[in-house]
């Protein structure tokens, strides 16, 4: 796949370069533009940060960092038992448990929430940091949901770190995940309150906290420019076609979309 001539390598993180030391030097650098290039698309285009981490893979497919992008461009692209064969891979080759999480998301993606369940019990959510721990609760309340078990992901939600004033990378997505928990069982006006605070919390609008706010106070937006509403019938398609966001607000993440493949 082409390498854009602006890329050079050397955008990579620290970490991953000093890894990719333990290649020849011409292949740490096309390992390392493709690495880049992963890293570049994966929000806007995931079938595109998908092809250049199998590229990446296909030349070091040895290198821990290397696995890790292949697998959260698969999973970025809904691939789930891909992306939950290439986390496996690199955490036997680290032993690290950050990535237990999003093998759980995996699971569910998989259509096995109480395998993902089962992970969020087990001894390896004690070693996550505090962003790990809450990932797995969000994880584990999905799970929740997709058994049925409404009440229960409100429970698995409420937390030290939701009633916490404090606003943290996780805030925002951990009060909408509890704003959508409590709208599911209609309790509308606490599911009102607490997607007001996720907007609060969202500085770098990494949900649609905003939208669904906007929904319960019976706001609609019209174009403005188009009195005829044509090109609100064209805005209605493609927003069926477009991407769904999952309970958490994100798009891309396990939530509805259909899995298909074995770990």
């Amino acid at each position: 796949m082409p390498i854009p001539e602006d890329v050079t390598g050397e955008e990579i993180d620290k970490d991953v370069r000093q890894e990719l030391q333990s290649l020849p030097k011409t292949l740490a650098e096309d390992v390392a533009k493709n690495l880049v290039m992963v890293a570049r698309l994966i929000d806007e285009d995931p079938e595109g940060a998908y092809g250049y981490s199998r590229v990446a893979l296909r030349l070091a497919s040895r290198v821990a960092a290397v696995r890790e992008a292949a697998g959260f461009a698969a999973y970025a692209s809904q691939k789930y038992g891909e992306a939950l064969a290439e986390f496996r891979a690199a955490r036997r080759m680290t032993g690290n448990v950050d990535l237990w999480p999003v093998m759980a998301d995996c699971e569910r993606g998989l259509g096995r929430p109480e395998k993902a369940l089962d992970m969020a019990g087990a001894p390896e959510v004690h070693k996550l940091d505090k962003a790990g721990q809450v990932e797995m609760r969000l994880v584990a309340a999905g799970a929740r949901r997709d058994m049925g078990q409404l009440d229960a992901a409100i429970v698995t939600l409420q937390s030290p770190e939701l009633a916490s004033g404090s606003v943290q990378p996780w805030t925002a997505r951990l009060r909408y995940a509890y704003a959508d928990a409590l709208l599911a069982v209609g309790r509308e006006s606490e599911a009102r309150e607490w997607f007001a605070k996720a907007v609060e919390a969202d500085r770098d609008g990494s949900t649609d906290a905003s939208d669904r706010l906007a929904e319960l106070d019976g706001v609609e937006f019209t174009d403005a420019l188009d009195e005829s509403g044509e090109n609100g019938e064209n805005d209605n398609a493609n927003n069926e076609n477009g991407d769904a966001k999952d309970e958490n607000g994100v798009t891309g993440a396990s939530g509805d979309a259909d899995a298909a493949g074995e770990d």
